[in-house]
């Protein structure tokens, strides 16, 4: 099955109103945009943190073979903020058997992600091990995560899309280039997961969540975005049940798979969860919310009612998870619509994220063995390259 993309499919969304009036937009712009931060749409790096790409599927020299080539693919809210396309990785030959090159390479494909993975993984741990104690009244979570998806491939300060080889494509340039993993995955694929995946891997179906999440700038953490996690009563009104600090990244690891429709980013983040009460003004932002599945984030406020003294609503989320679970991950199968008050534009997606918690218990455990870290995440990967990327 080839990958479908998103400029191609056919959407089941139908086009939702913004949460607040459109007379309010440029305000909230421009209030958004004076407060300094050193993250980029809530999302925030770790001092040391860890970000790589690389391939596999190259040649037996290393290189990208003929069948390889960029695309420009189109997404209108990338489009409207960056204005260009990104550009995509493409091989003619991943739906035609017989058409793909012999290779011979002494390591599977697995092994090759699960090398370069794991030396970064222990070395990000060994960071992280040092700055998880004395946190106070913020717990701090480690979690590692795989997620699906295609890499999109954009300009840089240094390389522009314009002066990149489309037909030939070289790892240096691509290395200069920004990158980001577009997760909304085609539903036909999500179907085959659900429906054909799921039965022979032996998990449990853990149950469906429904949250609704709301993001608060907090103007005594001008760099922190703080995620309140609510569930919906029967009054219909939200209840909130935790309140994290947006997630930091540790590591990001994302791999091009050639011979495959979908792509891989493995990543370890951390959530500091506040444990402490919430004040009045959050619960009266929290309180106010008014549920709308005509919204994009399927919330909506009153005129005046999205912001405070301190906080302000800066984005919302509704997701809808099935949750699968094993002894060495958990898998989630979600349907997500977000909106975002900053670049006041919203995207429905599918998605699938699988939670390798096994790996991060016994990365934890003191005198962890990296042999044994190894073996596990090699056996991870190889379920997701065999069963998953499709």
């Amino acid at each position: 099955m080839a990958y479908i993309p998103p400029h191609m499919r056919r959407s089941e969304d139908v086009r939702k109103a913004s949460p607040f009036p459109e007379t309010l937009q440029p305000q909230f712009q421009r209030i958004l945009n004076l407060r300094a931060s050193t993250s980029h749409q809530n999302i925030v790096y770790a001092r040391h943190a860890i970000s790589k790409w690389f391939a596999v599927g190259l040649d037996d020299d290393g290189q990208f073979p003929p069948n390889i080539h960029l695309e420009p693919t189109s997404l209108e809210h990338v489009e409207r903020d960056r204005g260009e396309k990104p550009l995509i990785l493409v091989n003619s030959y991943v739906t035609e058997e017989d058409c793909k090159p012999e290779r011979n390479c002494s390591k599977s494909p697995w092994e090759i992600i699960a090398e370069n993975v794991h030396q970064e993984l222990v070395s990000s741990f060994e960071i992280l091990r040092k700055e998880m104690d004395g946190q106070g009244s913020e717990k701090v979570k480690p979690t590692l995560v795989a997620r699906l998806g295609k890499i999109h491939f954009r300009g840089s300060p240094s390389v522009g899309l314009e002066s990149v080889n489309k037909t030939q494509v070289e790892e240096a340039s691509l290395r200069k280039l920004r990158r980001s993993l577009y997760t909304d995955i085609p539903s036909s694929y999500v179907e085959i997961i659900r429906d054909g995946v799921v039965p022979v891997l032996g998990v449990d179906f853990e149950g469906e969540k429904d949250v609704y999440l709301v993001k608060l700038s907090d103007n005594t953490r001008p760099d922190a975005t703080i995620a309140c996690k609510c569930s919906v009563m029967e009054n219909k009104k939200l209840v909130l049940y935790k309140v994290e600090l947006n997630p930091v990244r540790q590591m990001v690891i994302d791999v091009s798979c050639l011979d495959k429709n979908l792509d891989l980013r493995v990543a370890l983040c951390t959530k500091k969860i506040l444990t402490t009460p919430t004040d009045d003004e959050m619960s009266d932002l929290i309180n106010s919310a008014v549920l709308d599945s005509d919204m994009k984030g399927g919330l909506r406020w009153p005129l005046g009612a999205s912001s405070g003294g301190r906080y302000s609503v800066i984005g919302t989320w509704h997701t809808v998870t099935k949750i699968y679970k094993s002894s060495s991950f958990r898998l989630n199968v979600r349907d997500a619509d977000r909106f975002d008050f900053k670049s006041a534009s919203g995207e429905a997606a599918r998605e699938i994220v699988l939670k390798l918690k096994r790996i991060v218990s016994e990365i934890q455990e003191p005198g962890a063995e990296s042999d044994s870290i190894s073996s596990m995440l090699e056996d991870s990967l190889r379920l997701i390259w065999d069963k998953f990327l499709l």
